[in-house]
């Protein structure tokens, strides 16, 4: 009997320990299809390594407590109201409080009331300035926007390219109209002129009629800053087939590999881009041989920034002692100092900008495409390129 009692008594601890392990949510709302899909994949398979790391380990260790991470992913398909419907999902239904996205600039914004007003950290990739500020304590961004890398780049390529006239083509929504913004001071603060500027619906394919303009108005180069990688590329092949030799240039939104295997390597021989990656940082480099052989895929360039951004929450947590309280979750967050990330040293800044800490600062760099690879060509801070 008590051998029988004995045995009964471990078996209820080997379940109550089987059960002891809870789990921590993490809602992704991220572009999946459509001409966005590059980004959203990059953000999610970002939160996804994160989480896999930690889960090797056991779970999260919090305030005692291990937590195994699942990441639960929602297609917005860039469009806000697919944005709100899935956030509405994550919050009611699944009991998220933290959320990887949205890509977009007009999906983050239209979700921002759901989340703030529940409390919801959310780490977005929108490029709107509207998205960060004293009023929006739970919103993050790790990754670079244009208004923080354009100033320098375009110095930089104006004075080593004699750039005097370029020609863009952005999205008509929130995200393009805003780096438009960007472009057009930063273009005129180095001496040139963004000369020909033309609007589009997210889902045109056919850019013929708008790099026609844009070519006829005597451009010596084209920005794609603002196209998700798809559209970028698209634009690229149109304009070669339309005879345009001059530069391609494009200052933010990492997306060579899916820009080059769209439009072809001879398209896009000789293309200056913004990239966060340093092909030399082996860190770096290990992250994206994970990401080829867990997705099949290359690596998108923001994927590193949301790996990065994700540990830190995950830090955050454990400087908070709480997965539950996300007000000491993002006050831990916002008060991390040189986090040692993969793409290097990284800070929050931003309350000048934007009036809120919430912006991360990282080194960046100007690439030229050589046979469909990056070659760097300068390191740069907001403040320079070199």
């Amino acid at each position: 009997m008590l051998a029988v009692a004995a045995a009964s008594l471990l078996g209820v601890a080997a379940i109550h320990g089987a059960h002891a392990q809870e789990t921590l949510k993490v809602g992704a709302v991220v572009t999946l299809s459509g001409a966005g899909a590059a980004w959203g994949q990059a953000l999610l398979y970002g939160a996804e390594l994160a989480a896999d790391d930690v889960n090797a380990k056991g779970g999260l260790d919090v305030g005692g407590k291990k937590y195994r991470v699942k990441v639960i992913p929602y297609d917005d398909k860039y469009l806000a109201n697919e944005a709100v419907t899935a956030v509405n999902r994550l919050v009611s239904d699944d009991q998220v409080k933290y959320i990887i996205g949205p890509v977009g600039a007009a999906p983050a914004l239209a979700v921002q009331p759901i989340t703030e007003r529940s409390r919801v950290i959310m780490l977005t990739l929108g490029f709107s300035p509207k998205i960060l500020g004293a009023d929006k304590p739970f919103s993050f961004r790790p990754v670079l926007t244009t208004e923080e890398t354009s100033q320098a780049q375009i110095n930089w390529l104006v004075k080593t390219r004699q750039i005097k006239k370029v020609g863009a083509l952005f999205p008509n929504d929130e995200t393009g109209q805003q780096i438009a913004r960007d472009l057009d001071k930063a273009y005129a603060s180095a001496g040139a002129q963004l000369a020909g500027k033309e609007y589009f619906d997210r889902q045109r394919v056919d850019m013929v009629p708008l790099l026609t303009r844009i070519i006829a108005a005597g451009v010596d180069a084209i920005e794609l800053d603002g196209n998700s990688p798809a559209t970028a590329g698209l634009i690229v092949r149109q304009a070669r087939e339309l005879g345009f030799k001059g530069l391609i240039i494009r200052s933010g939104g990492p997306a060579t590999p899916e820009i080059v295997a769209v439009a072809g390597k001879e398209a896009c021989e000789g293309m200056l881009v913004n990239t966060p990656i340093d092909p030399a940082n082996t860190a770096v480099k290990a992250f994206a041989e994970r990401t080829q052989a867990k997705y099949g895929k290359r690596m998108n360039g923001f994927s590193p920034n949301f790996y990065d951004g994700t540990h830190m929450l995950f830090q955050a947590m454990q400087q908070a002692g709480t997965v539950t309280d996300t007000d000491k979750v993002r006050t831990a967050l916002a008060g991390s100092k040189d986090y040692a990330g993969i793409l290097g040293r990284l800070n929050w800044t931003g309350k000048a900008a934007y009036g809120s800490d919430h912006q991360i600062s990282a080194p960046f760099y100007i690439a030229e495409v050589k046979n469909g690879q990056e070659v760097i060509r300068a390191r740069c801070t907001p403040a320079a390129c070199q």
